[in-house]
């Protein structure tokens, strides 16, 4: 085998399905955590118009936040929450307090507690006296509803403390904001070399005026201060402060910075830390200044007289510091100092030809700390030695709070680089794709077979070229072992008769493309290619995929395949099980086409020549009849039930297994359409999609989600399509009556004996049959729901499971509609799939308002 690297399109999805690895949980990334919070904070005063009278107004407090919802609650209702109410920051009018003295407006409480205090001025003194009032660039203007992380914008200005001298800061401009990850140049130097990269939580940050206000120094770079004159420096300093006054950048961006907590190292103390400059690797530093009780510097140790000191600040929260010992409690090897004497190294012998002492234990309050992370974890954390760059990463071993991390995709390898589990560099799977940022991914290793021998049978011999309709040679596609076919797990040629009648679900035209045999081989190699050609041939391959899914019989003597198949740019797989022996073939071959709706002798040992003994050639689809006695899946187009034909109750089938979908999938049911396409009168499908999940499996009439809710949720079916009009304002005005719903249990229509006994009692012409939707048809306006109508609302939908969610955020009937895709994802915490299911419930009710209860 000849193997090369080659750059593919990488999906952490598909990634993380086919090898079997797990993602790092994005609840160990608090920094990222942080970011996605909104500025608003619970506790917040704002003035907002009352809902009786909106050309009055009155103080109200913010009591939660979701993304642009905000949850209100109008002061002076105390701890009563039955009037609190959500907006959105967006379209809601809300305004900073004050705005109603400066704007004369009316401040009036609300009719509701208008008698619950004599003097409301009074009143209003004593709640907004030290309370924090909701910033006014926030409610109005360019920023108005933005995340913390957007508030920084390209140009800002921020101050960052100098990397070696604690007590100095010099201004510095952002040149990209990707998720809250900052590119900063220093203000004075235009050159790109010295940009640098911090999230917008690390402690060197701070607003603006910050040094200034805590008698700080205010001085460029200490290893950058000689590129520029004092006066260049200075009238650079002046430029960019002078514009950044105009418009300062919001606090807000600062409110969850952390505090830094006091140290107890002293100067000449003893500790272990991973390298600053190469972190590959632990080595012996030591505590050389202390410059106050935040802050102290580190050395690391290098006797050798002609070695340059590698110092660096740290505070008692710094990452990668360790105390002796540690390396060897957790069976880590730790670095030997450069020039040291021995060979092996020993702290207690180290400390002692110093005349120095081990920093205790008390100065490391977290040192076990590991917030989840496990080995073989994934996650995506930055190059340390090009700090632009992100790239995928593997956790190789957890110990204590240090990661090993194994960067992968890179040109050069790099050893296993260190970082700690609080490191503000290192990032959830899916975080650059969701921020638009480049991701440094794995090379996908592809092997180039070598020729294969060609297998034939003993009385044939092999032509040096075929012609195109020649039967395919499964050795010229499939390894397979050099040799004679024959034996119990071996079958000959299968034939694909190209005149045969194809069924609705594959394509005429792609049929006549296939070669006119398949085989000798193994039987269910064999299988498995003519299977494939199948699936490919297809107008919707999933909808194959699915339907070869349910061929399957206890007493066959099978191994289970892997089957893929593309469409519209997404991949879909599913396991299935495929006849091992050559006796069971052509029952296999015999039940797959009936699976699929097409002639018995389209494929199998059958050749056809001129008349196909099935008499299949003249049929159209919409007139093939060969399943009279007993149908399979959904009854053809327009297809007449026979007269007397009256079938049993269908049996629940067994549930489908899942078809893995690489990519998210927009919700629709697909209908059929009568019309014949160009290949031979095949059918087309007129959707663009399928909703696979949707026809996963059918439903009992047992099921609990096909019964009436306590507040009538009632389904009502719908076509394939939207409704038009004049059926919209039929369900609005003249629901279907309740009783027999209550009564007993409703079938769906994906029973398919349900369908076949009412097309036998209703028509006996041409009539179309679409797979059909639940549409929701409500009894009271969902703008008046309560919370917990709401909450009964979603038990009563397939995502039961999140109704705590709404509980626990008191989502009532309005802030329900205002719920969208990214509110959901950001405040619930839920993953694309979970997520995009409960949007496809929330619009049932949108439609539902807009079609009964919308003006």
């Amino acid at each position: 085998m000849d193997c090369v690297e080659e750059e593919v399109d990488f999906n952490w999805e598909e990634y993380l399905e086919e090898t079997g690895a797990t993602a790092a949980p994005h609840t160990s990334f608090r920094h990222v955590e942080l970011s996605l919070q909104s500025s608003f904070q619970p506790g917040m005063k704002l003035e907002v118009a009352n809902k009786g009278s909106l050309d009055t107004y009155w103080v109200a407090t913010i009591i939660t936040t979701c993304g642009q919802l905000l949850l209100l609650r109008y002061c002076g209702y105390g701890d009563d929450r039955k009037a609190d109410f959500w907006c959105d920051v967006m379209t809601a009018g809300l305004h900073p307090v004050g705005w109603c003295a400066q704007n004369n407006k009316m401040l009036q409480p609300p009719k509701a507690i208008k008698e619950k205090n004599s003097d409301w001025t009074e009143f209003l003194i004593k709640e907004l006296t030290g309370s924090r009032t909701a910033p006014a660039n926030l409610l109005e203007g360019p920023l108005r509803g933005k995340n913390t992380v957007d508030l920084i914008v390209v140009g800002c200005i921020l101050e960052v403390r100098d990397a070696f001298e604690p007590n100095v800061y010099w201004a510095a401009r952002v040149q990209s904001n990707i998720g809250g990850r900052l590119c900063l140049s220093y203000v004075g130097l235009n050159d790109p070399a010295y940009d640098m990269w911090m999230f917008y939580l690390d402690t060197r940050l701070r607003p603006l005026g910050w040094a200034k206000e805590n008698n700080l120094s205010i001085k460029p770079p200490t290893d950058l201060c000689d590129l520029r004159s004092t006066s260049e420096w200075t009238e650079a300093l002046d430029e960019a402060t002078a514009k950044a006054l105009k418009s300062p950048l919001p606090l807000e961006v600062f409110k969850d910075h952390a505090d830094l907590h006091t140290h107890s190292f002293r100067a000449g103390m003893k500790l272990e830390m991973v390298s600053p400059k190469e972190p590959f690797h632990i080595c012996p530093v030591s505590v050389t200044k202390v410059y106050n009780e935040y802050y102290f510097q580190i050395t690391v140790d290098d006797p050798t007289a002609e070695a340059t000191p590698t110092c660096v600040v740290c505070h008692a929260d710094s990452p990668g510091i360790q105390p002796v010992q540690w390396c060897l409690k957790n069976g880590v090897g730790l670095e030997r100092p450069q020039g040291f004497e021995s060979q092996d190294f020993h702290w207690a012998d180290y400390l002692k030809h110093t005349g120095t002492e081990a920093a205790p234990d008390v100065c490391f309050p977290n040192a076990s700390q590991n917030r989840g992370f496990c080995k073989d974890m994934w996650l995506e954390a930055v190059n340390p030695l090009q700090p632009s760059e992100l790239c995928v990463a593997r956790i190789t071993q957890v110990k204590g709070r240090l990661l090993w991390l194994r960067l992968e995709g890179l040109t050069k390898p790099l050893p296993d680089c260190i970082v700690d589990v609080e490191s503000m560099n290192i990032f959830p799977v899916g975080w650059c794709e969701a921020n638009g940022c480049p991701l440094t991914h794995l090379l996908k290793t592809v092997c180039l077979p070598q020729k294969k021998i060609a297998v034939v049978q003993p009385e044939k011999q092999l032509v040096p070229s075929q012609p195109p309709d020649a039967p395919l040679n499964l050795c010229s596609s499939i390894a397979m072992d050099t040799g004679l076919v024959n034996g119990k797990y071996s079958c000959s040629q299968l034939f694909i008769n190209h005149r045969c009648f194809s069924g609705p679900y594959l394509n005429k035209g792609r049929i006549a493309e296939l070669p006119k045999a398949v085989g000798p081989g193994k039987c269910a190699v064999v299988l498995k290619e003519i299977l494939t050609m199948l699936i490919n041939s297809a107008y919707k391959p999933g909808r194959v995929l699915r339907e070869l899914q349910m061929v399957e019989d206890p007493q066959w003597n099978c191994q289970e395949e892997t089957l893929k198949a593309k469409y519209k740019g997404k991949s879909y797989r599913s396991n299935m099980r495929i006849v091992r022996t050559a006796d069971q073939v052509s029952e296999f071959c015999r039940r797959v086409c009936e699976r699929l709706q097409c002639c018995l002798n389209l494929f199998g040992p059958t050749i056809v020549s001129d008349k196909c003994p099935e008499n299949c050639f003249s049929q159209t689809k919409t007139k093939y009849t060969y399943y009279k006695k007993r149908k399979v899946g959904r009854p053809s187009l327009g297809e007449n039930a026979q007269d007397g034909d009256m079938t049993k109750p269908a049996r629940r089938r067994k549930k489908r297994k899942a078809i893995f979908v690489q990519k998210k999938r927009r919700t629709s049911i697909v209908g059929y359409q009568t019309t014949e396409s160009p290949q031979d009168s095949d059918y087309y499908y007129d959707d663009e999609e399928e909703d696979f999940e949707e026809w996963g499996s059918e439903v009992s009439s047992s099921s609990p989600r096909e019964e009436t809710s306590a507040h009538s949720f009632k389904d009502v079916p719908r076509r394939g399509r939207p409704p038009r009009r004049a059926a919209l304002q039929r369900r609005a005005t003249h629901p279907e009556p309740e009783t027999s719903d209550r009564s007993s249990p409703r079938r769906t229509t994906r029973s398919v004996s349900y369908s076949q006994n009412q097309t036998a009692k209703n028509t006996h012409t041409k009539t179309e049959s679409f797979e059909e939707e639940d549409r929701l048809v409500l009894e009271r306006n969902p703008l008046e729901w309560s919370v917990s109508e709401v909450v009964d609302f979603i038990t009563s939908t397939d995502c039961a499971s999140l109704a705590k969610i709404f509980q626990e955020q008191d989502i009532d009937g309005q802030a329900l509609l205002l719920l969208t895709l990214p509110t959901v994802q950001e405040c619930m915490d839920l993953k694309l799939g979970p997520a995009i299911k409960l949007c496809h419930q929330i619009e049932r009710v949108k439609v539902a308002f807009y079609s009964q209860f919308a003006n």
